[in-house]
């Protein structure tokens, strides 16, 4: 749920948002990430207009408002301003008229003004809200940025994940979250991780404990979030399970409707773990820059089978045409 006053902290000195009346309304529940402007509401025309958007009006819109007489200016702001109205707010930094203020003082609306453009308002203010109203889930692991690759690293308990992210800490690498990763959708199109506030820079390791990563290897080391690229899960190695060597088949875990590509790395004594998940990153992103290793060896692989097969059935035609001239 996102209250009016929630947004207001959040990013009221990013907008420059001005409080001017209706602030006892500040706790209404903002219900969907879009915000609308009164458009042809204003003349009267109130069919399939929504009441529940935060409402925006600009400079066009006040104009028009105060070109009107008094009776008629608060029977048309009364149409687009109801009950269900979370918040208004007046762009371009125009006066709003008297009226308009009466109305969300009397309603308990709150009501801003900006210096803001209308449009720039309006952009921005839907980015922000659909970041507030994005999916969100928490998933157990360990997320860091290797190479630029958002990695995150799952596994069982006590399987290596948090030894494993140290290592590539050591390595230079960056820590997002250890253990608790909180995952959402951004702009629609990718994910980004991120960790809780009281968890933030620390690892738990077993046998030590509780470490800040960044007073221990610097604030270099760690960020707050960041896109999440791919999924490494790590297990113990099974010699009944055979483990694909060559890498052609992809293999995506869905997030949030997302897919994110997803590998499993079998562990045993002997296999050096961060440098493999260095590779698998490295390797990741090649993959997005149009390279792929095993794609490419499967195509060479069959160039030399079909020019083998080729050669064959030359040598093959060759001696039937000796056999024939024999005969």
């Amino acid at each position: 749920m996102v209250l009016v006053e929630d947004l207001i902290s959040k990013y009221g000195k990013n907008l420059n948002l001005k409080p001017i009346a209706g602030l006892r309304g500040v706790d209404r529940v903002v219900k969907g990430p879009e915000v609308q402007r009164p458009g042809l509401a204003l003349s009267g025309y109130l069919k399939n207009y929504v009441t529940y958007r935060i409402l925006i009006l600009g400079l066009s819109e006040v104009s028009y408002l105060c070109d009107l007489e008094k009776d008629l200016q608060i029977e048309r702001l009364k149409g687009v301003i109801t009950k269900h109205t979370p918040a208004v707010i007046v762009a371009r930094h125009s006066s709003p008229p008297e009226q308009l203020i009466a109305i969300c003082e009397k309603g308990g609306i709150p009501l801003y003004c900006t210096e803001m453009h209308t449009m720039d308002l309006q952009s921005k203010l839907t980015l922000l809200l659909r970041e507030e109203f994005s999916p969100i889930l928490t998933a157990h692991g360990t997320l860091l940025d290797v190479f630029g690759m958002g990695m995150l690293i799952q596994g069982d308990s006590s399987v290596g994940k948090s030894e494993a992210a140290l290592g590539l800490i050591e390595r230079g690498h960056r820590l997002i979250s250890d253990d608790i990763v909180r995952i959402r959708v951004r702009e629609g199109t990718y994910l980004e991780g991120s960790g809780p506030e009281l968890t933030r820079h620390l690892m738990e390791i077993r046998g030590i404990g509780i470490i800040n990563v960044a007073h221990l290897y610097g604030a270099v080391c760690v960020r707050d979030e960041k896109s999440l690229d791919l999924i490494v899960k790590l297990e113990t190695w099974d010699d009944t399970h055979e483990y694909d060597r060559v890498g052609l088949e992809e293999k995506y875990s869905d997030m949030l409707g997302i897919k994110v590509p997803f590998h499993v790395l079998p562990l045993k004594p002997g296999r050096d773990v961060v440098l493999l998940l260095e590779t698998i990153a490295l390797n990741n992103r090649l993959k997005g820059m149009g390279y792929n290793s095993a794609k490419e060896f499967n195509h060479k692989l069959l160039e030399t089978i079909a020019k083998r097969q080729k050669e064959s059935d030359d040598i093959m035609q060759s001696q039937k045409k000796g056999s024939k001239i024999e005969a």
